[in-house]
């Protein structure tokens, strides 16, 4: 029962996030969100059962909106499988467990002992409340909605110079997966899961791929989005990184190795074992662009022997054998 007596703290966001932060289940007295910035005010409620409560809403805009997680700083994650899978990653790299603000519970679900933290609020939510929340229609399958900070280890690039971010960036990155313009939020999801299941340092985005805290590529990740590096940034801030560390450029290309031509390496052991001792980079191309001019120009081509007449394969399946063949010496 002290659990239920628990207040809800909710967070604020900047003035355009709007009214959440309401006194009771179905509306109240409710206090304007500060423009100064984020901050925590108390929700004096355990439970929701309307979908027309601000709170609610405000977790759905975070599930929806990637502009308005990037202002918050925070993002929704549906599922109590993935929610677990980050507590465990940061117990297992002795990280306090302050990423979760809130936790949302489907009525009649006890809370798990993992998260008995007085930092983490705890809502009971009504079955309808938790379709609104988690966007899928049955909600057998979901018992839990967690509200969760960004990690530190995601930075946006965009507008930073150079040359202020990199000297002190992550010490000798071995291995970085870029993703130039993928799109698809189910194949960035399981792109991440695969680059940390595979050891590599960092995911680096280029322009125009999925936010990697959209909710289907959540969904994919399984809770590597808030484990593995991930930078957002441009050619040129690749560039940089890969020029400071000395690191060797490949990019994926799709072309079948019947039709390959001599300027593409195929991947085999060999060449894998060449590069055992190498920094890598390697750049993977969306869906139906491909590569990008930059990439094509910039680094070296190997592809995937394919029996048949196959064109290409899907680029979380390419990108997951790149990945495993290309993994740390030490991994392999």
């Amino acid at each position: 029962m002290a659990s239920l007596l628990q207040p809800l703290l909710c967070v604020t966001a900047p003035a355009d996030a709007g009214r959440y932060c309401t006194g009771g289940d179905n509306g109240g007295s409710n206090e304007l969100s500060s423009p100064a910035g984020l901050r925590k005010k108390k929700l004096a409620t355990t439970r929701l059962s309307s979908t027309s409560n601000p709170f609610v809403k405000h977790c759905v805009k975070l599930r929806l909106s990637s502009s308005y997680r990037r202002s918050c700083g925070y993002a929704l994650v549906v599922g109590l499988i993935p929610i677990m899978e980050v507590c465990r990653f940061q117990e297992l790299n002795n990280e306090e467990l302050s990423s979760i603000e809130c936790l949302l519970l489907l009525d009649g679900m006890e809370r798990p002992e993992l998260f008995n933290l007085p930092s983490t609020s705890i809502v009971h939510v009504s079955p309808h409340v938790m379709k609104k929340l988690s966007g899928v229609q049955s909600v057998d399958s979901t018992e839990a909605v967690a509200i969760m900070k960004i990690p530190r280890s995601f930075f946006d690039m965009l507008g930073e110079h150079k040359e202020a971010v990199y000297p002190s960036w992550f010490r000798l990155p071995n291995r970085i997966l870029v993703l130039d313009g993928i799109q698809d939020p189910g194949n960035v999801g399981t792109l991440l899961r695969s680059s940390l299941a595979f050891k590599w340092d960092l995911v680096f985005l280029l322009p125009g791929c999925c936010d990697p805290f959209n909710e289907k590529a959540l969904r994919a990740a399984r809770g590597a989005s808030f484990q593995i590096p991930i930078i957002s940034g441009n050619w040129l801030h690749l560039e940089a990184l890969a020029s400071r560390f000395q690191m060797k450029m490949l990019a994926g290309h799709p072309e079948n190795y019947a039709e390959a031509s001599s300027q593409i390496s195929l991947l085999s052991a060999k060449l894998a074992d060449s590069l055992a001792n190498r920094p890598l980079c390697l750049v993977l191309g969306s869906e139906g662009l491909g590569l990008s001019p930059e990439a094509l120009q910039s680094c070296e081509l190997i592809g995937i022997p394919m029996a048949g007449i196959f064109e290409s394969l899907n680029v979380s399946v390419a990108g997951g054998i790149f990945l495993y063949m290309l993994q740390p010496e030490k991994y392999r």
